[in-house]
């Protein structure tokens, strides 16, 4: 029993390895009518496929934390594992969603087909942010703390993969000449580097104290999921986590002990 944190582990390991394997599978080509105008295409199914292997790969990751203390177990090795795991589920596989993002937003525009891959190489930031982010994390894990000292990593890897999802089940909203603006891309990948390494107090999901007034970020935000989801369908995901930094700024901490 007290290897079954590291199995739920490795099952997070191995979801995002199969989400990479869809995401790097998604064709991604040009075609054309007049043999003069271009058009991008990226296979949807498969970056379909890549996002719910993250998500399934967020829950393993949910699960074994959760496993581990419902056992009392813990270790070393443990810990590393799932820092491991976090960098490929987390990391790598965003990464990936991004860099198709962003050929098909640079082969839109004229010259498409002397784009550098260099252009495209900025979504492999993520990655890298968020190896320092958990490097970092487990240098400072063993001290007492009520809150994540900047972003967690898989918060941002469900942020990208809502991606897919937000422009191919949209509903009524439109929000494809958004996701194929390469500065927006840029952008995005920008604030989600600088808030997983900055010290900005993030909360963890659970309540840093007693009651239920305690809980009150957490109850808003399974609001908005619940209230928002059959307007906005995915859309909902990056909303959710814009009210979880705000309320993260705006929280009052119980403790003034330093965060992770």
């Amino acid at each position: 029993m007290k290897h079954l944190p590291n199995i739920c582990t490795l099952a997070n390991l191995f979801f995002g390895c199969i989400a990479i394997t869809f995401i790097l599978d998604a064709p991604s080509f040009l075609t054309t009518i007049n043999y003069q105008d271009f058009s991008p295409v990226l296979g949807s199914e498969q970056m379909y496929l890549g996002s719910l292997f993250i998500a399934l790969a967020a829950l393993m990751d949910v699960l074994d934390g959760f496993v581990a203390r419902a056992l009392n177990v813990s270790s070393n090795l443990g810990k590393d594992l799932d820092s491991l795991a976090d960098v490929v589920s987390f990391g790598v596989a965003p990464s990936m969603i991004l860099y198709k993002f962003l050929w098909r937003a640079y082969m839109s525009e004229p010259g498409a087909l002397d784009t550098s891959v260099l252009v495209l190489s900025p979504a492999f930031l993520i990655a890298c942010f968020g190896a320092y982010r958990l490097a970092r994390f487990n240098q400072t894990s063993s001290q007492q703390k009520q809150y994540f000292s900047g972003m967690p990593i898989p918060a941002t890897g469900l942020i990208v993969a809502s991606l897919p999802l937000i422009e191919w089940y949209s509903g009524k909203f439109n929000f494809t000449n958004i996701l194929t603006n390469r500065w927006f891309l840029y952008a995005l990948i920008a604030t989600l580097c600088f808030l997983m390494v900055s010290k900005v107090k993030f909360l963890k999901w659970k309540a840093p104290g007693s009651g239920i007034a305690a809980w009150w970020p957490q109850i808003l935000m399974l609001i908005v999921l619940i209230a928002g989801a059959p307007f906005l369908n995915f859309a909902v995901v990056p909303v959710v986590f814009v009210i979880y930094l705000i309320c993260s700024l705006i929280y009052r901490y119980p403790t003034l002990e330093t965060g992770v």
